[in-house]
């Protein structure tokens, strides 16, 4: 691991802290009681806005780098999650590597799987015989994924 991720690391572990909030506080206290001392003059404000405003601006930068190793770390889990599940569909690995277009059309088929689903799980519940329809769509759709999978390679 490089120094700066070392770094970020342990500056968002120290920042996440209540001890560095309580740090925070105590300044703020001791900035609005020196205000008297200092005669609450523009010099005394700009202290404080310009400590916060150094504070926010590398704070922004130490946020970025946490969530984008959160986010890669958990793109690689599910990754391994849709990898190790047989009926999963491999092609939703690294989805997040597609452009709009592809993530929108991909969202359209999900939908439209998600609606059908919905009207034959209602189907079912009104006929028996759509139960019984239903039933023998699925082992269509069973052997339709295992016939696609002869043409994918193995999975570990």
């Amino acid at each position: 691991m490089d120094w700066h991720s070392r770094f970020a690391k342990a500056a968002a572990r120290w920042t996440g802290n209540a001890s560095c909030f309580g740090l925070a506080a105590l300044i703020v206290i001791a900035w609005l009681v020196s205000g008297p001392m200092f005669g609450f003059s523009d010099t005394w404000q700009l202290i404080i806005n310009t400590g916060t405003t150094i504070v926010t601006f590398l704070m922004v930068f130490l946020i970025q780098n946490t969530q984008n190793r959160d986010t890669e770390a958990m793109q690689i889990k599910l990754d391994e999650l849709i990898r190790a599940t047989r009926q999963a569909e491999n092609t939703l690995l690294d989805l997040e590597e597609l452009d709009q277009a592809e993530l929108d059309r991909l969202r359209e088929r999900y939908e439209q799987l998600a609606r059908l689903a919905r009207e034959q799980s209602l189907a079912r519940q009104r006929d028996p015989v759509a139960r019984e329809h239903e039933r023998k769509a699925r082992s269509a759709e069973r052997e339709m994924r295992r016939a696609d999978s002869v043409d994918e390679p193995e999975k570990d």
